[in-house]
């Protein structure tokens, strides 16, 4: 059996989003930004798309700026936030310390460039408090950036408390929802959202498209230069067909939430008790406020490289974490900030799960971990060590 549950990575692509990427590039080949009719037909494709996905947030159509996706999305907003906050003496930005990395380093680059930046901790749950933000806040306070919903522990934040403390201080709020986007209920108006990313492939839609949502009135930053495109805040001609077929995914993905969210939670609760069962292992982030397909789980003694490899070769794609950093050896940076010891942190799993898969493909999991991770935990001296008293047990 081959299960793929690696849907915080990506997801694959939606009939419908791949019927409107092929039909707009067979009957909309015109450049949205020429006045000839091909071109004026593309640019209500354009607009259509526009007003699809502003209807889904609780948005306005010109609040939404078609980007390539979540990354560059992140970096517009808190750039643009920073500025605008400079401009009037303001250079403190708040955001937490288990961001995606398109945040934390832009924070980074703007912390070299004067800005002060605040990494509120996250509690062991995976969760920040609404509290925990009001007291970060000061009088030079520009912007706060909170993700959604956590990229590898899932964790969902409390997204409207924030919101309402950012806007009963001045301060600007943009946040991450490329994992939460038509997973989570998003109404950026009444969550006092200003600014907000998202990205398509993370909702069976096409690679290489995404949304910054920015509130009437907040002067956005141009990051790429040269033509008046998405009014004049993203030059280069729109990539039409990843576009439409974004907007196509996003409305079937929130028509159809409720239900999706259903069966996938299901899914969820029963592989996660099933993991669970496995000795010295722990579920990372919480179990309740978290997204309905998440499950990251770290094994004590085992190494995640090792384990995803063995867990490939009987067919289950999975993940030790952001699909960003899968090259990197370092473990991962949101389990050390909810706590978790390097040397468990490194045997963390995770797997994310969609509508499209089935309860074997759980039962089938549930049946295979266990024997992989006692192969490993076999072969490794840590874990003997562990096993003989000479080390104590952390989980």
């Amino acid at each position: 059996m081959k299960v793929y549950a690696d849907n915080a990575a990506t997801t694959k692509i939606s009939p419908a989003a791949l019927r409107a990427v092929i039909s707009t590039y067979e009957n909309y080949s015109g450049n949205p930004s020429s006045l000839h009719t091909s071109g004026q037909l593309a640019a209500e494709q354009l607009l259509t798309a526009r007003q699809k996905i502003a209807a889904r947030l609780g948005a306005e159509a010109k609040e939404i700026y078609f980007t390539s996706g979540g990354s560059e999305s992140d970096n517009q907003a808190i750039i643009s936030a920073a500025l605008l906050g400079a401009k009037r003496g303001k250079k403190h930005i708040v955001s937490t310390a288990f961001e995606h990395h398109a945040v934390l380093h832009t924070l980074q680059k703007l912390e070299k460039d004067g800005f002060e930046i605040t990494l509120l901790d996250v509690h062991e749950n995976g969760l920040v408090t609404p509290e925990q933000v009001a007291n970060a806040i000061t009088g030079d306070t520009c912007l706060v950036t909170i993700m959604f919903a956590n990229n590898e522990i899932g964790t969902i934040q409390p997204i409207t408390e924030i919101g309402e403390i950012c806007s009963s201080r001045g301060v600007l709020f943009h946040t991450d929802a490329v994992q939460a986007a038509a997973h989570v209920d998003i109404d950026v108006k009444k969550m006092h959202i200003d600014m907000l990313s998202l990205s398509a492939h993370k909702f069976h839609g096409p690679k290489g498209a995404g949304v910054l949502y920015c509130r009437q009135g907040i002067a956005l930053q141009s990051l790429i230069e040269g033509g008046a495109q998405e009014r004049a805040k993203r030059a280069g001609t729109e990539n039409l067909p990843a576009i439409v077929g974004m907007a196509a995914a996003f409305d079937e993905e929130c028509a159809n939430m409720r239900q999706n969210n259903e069966k996938v939670a299901a899914m969820r609760n029963r592989l996660i008790d099933g993991l669970c069962e496995i000795p010295h292992s722990a579920l990372n982030g919480d179990r309740q406020s978290r997204l309905s397909g998440n499950v990251n789980i770290c094994f004590e003694g085992i190494e995640g490289e090792s384990l995803l490899l063995l867990l490939d070769s009987k067919g289950i794609e999975a993940s030790s974490g952001s699909a960003c950093t899968s090259g990197s050896l370092d473990p991962s940076h949101v389990l050390l900030a909810i706590g978790r010891p390097h040397e468990v942190a490194h045997g963390s799993l995770r797997l994310t799960l969609s509508a499209e898969n089935t309860p074997a493909e759980i039962e089938y999991i549930i049946k295979t971990v266990p024997g992989v991770v006692n192969y490993l935990r076999n072969m490794s001296p840590m874990w003997e060590k562990l096993e003989k008293g000479e080390m104590q047990h952390v989980i």
